[in-house]
């Protein structure tokens, strides 16, 4: 039975204790039909308009909030209120390219043996986002 995608999606909805509302599977068929990327809710809201999914940008933005409180994907900032939602939320880092906006995955870093500093009394480091920025060696003019 979970040869369905559908189906595998509602279960992987109700095991973050995600109601499987029609906007929430819609918008997570979007989100992880296409395996492992980096999006933003303009980006969703555009792919959900092309496939005429009924679903405002508040739902867009509540729905990647909602996910990413259930573990299911990894907010990633990058610029005052730009954000990435990753659908890998296993602890990596990241390129993003200055010039396209595009994210992509650091292969294995390890950010373990890192020399990061003591964080203050009382507090412990929950993890490490690392977000490396590229701009092109020789731009074209």
């Amino acid at each position: 039975m979970d040869a369905c995608p559908i189906h595998a999606l509602r279960k992987k909805l109700r095991a973050a204790n995600l109601r499987p509302t029609r906007q929430r599977v819609a918008l997570g068929w979007l989100l992880f039909s296409k395996g492992n990327r980096h999006v933003t809710a303009d980006m969703i809201y555009e792919e959900a308009k092309a496939v005429r999914a009924p679903v405002s940008v508040a739902t867009v933005y509540n729905t990647l909030n909602q996910f990413t409180h259930a573990g299911l994907l990894r907010e990633i900032a990058v610029e005052g209120s730009k954000a990435y939602f990753d659908t890998n939320p296993s602890p990596h880092a990241h390129f993003l390219y200055d010039d396209s906006g595009a994210m992509s995955d650091i292969p294995a870093v390890d950010l373990a043996g890192a020399n990061l500093p003591h964080p203050p009394e009382g507090y412990e480091i929950e993890r490490v986002e690392l977000v490396i920025r590229l701009r092109r060696a020789n731009p074209v003019n």
